[in-house]
């Protein structure tokens, strides 16, 4: 289903699906209030790039859908791009797409899933404070064809959320951003190095430091220094 203008893909069909018979998907040509995680807005001119909401089938596990989606995006564009921790989707040290996924729990009862995603696609120019945006287009020099895109992300998420936890999640790993040597970090502390060790199945970062020490982190309770 694709929408001129909307506040929130994610916020629209989640309104749809309480109404019963959602679509699979929703994509905008223009969001007014697009969210990332944590609140975080996301910058996007309109009808250059591919902002979409995806029903996915209800899990309990969040931190599982997060990086299948992230998997199944890497599979479209390219395995030249990385997933920083937990799922944003990296060309060296630039940001190309974002990943929200959030379910809608009536009751005690988990009732659907749905992954927002915001993938700069034929933008070029980014005026927000967003301190390390890219598109597609900077990156391979071509225009996209936005519904062709969000046709095989459809396609690669159902793919993927066929495939083995233990395939998705070795996927993951083996593309994640600085997975290899050790890279400068801040916590509450201050600043460190360290290697990333491991990401366990309930979603948080393993580290370990110079000093050996072992450092485990939940999401924004670590950042990464670019």
């Amino acid at each position: 289903m694709y929408i001129k203008s909307t506040d929130s893909t994610n916020t629209l069909l989640k309104h749809l699906a309480a109404e019963g018979n959602p679509p699979e998907f929703i994509y905008a040509g223009y969001q007014t209030a697009g969210r990332g995680q944590t609140g975080n807005s996301w910058e996007s001119e309109a009808n250059k790039n591919l902002l979409c909401s995806i029903l996915l089938p209800p899990n309990k596990n969040l931190h599982f859908l997060n990086i299948a989606v992230g998997v199944a995006m890497l599979r479209v564009i390219g395995d030249d791009f990385t997933i920083k921790w937990p799922n944003d989707i990296y060309y060296g040290n630039k940001k190309v797409a974002g990943i929200l996924v959030e379910n809608a729990i009536i009751g005690n009862e988990i009732r659907y899933s749905i992954a927002g995603i915001g993938l700069n696609v034929n933008q070029t120019t980014f005026v927000s404070d967003a301190p390390n945006p890219i598109s597609l287009k900077q990156i391979r020099g071509q225009e996209y064809d936005i519904e062709w895109l969000m046709n095989q992300l459809l396609e690669a998420v159902h793919s993927v959320l066929n495939e083995s936890e233990q395939e998705v999640w070795s996927y993951y790993k083996s593309h994640l951003y600085r997975r290899e040597g050790f890279w400068p970090y801040e916590d509450r502390k201050g600043k460190f190095e360290a290697a990333i060790q491991d990401v366990l199945p309930t979603g948080e970062i393993v580290l370990r430091d110079t000093n050996g020490q072992i450092r485990q982190y939940e999401f924004k309770q670590i950042k990464y220094i670019l």
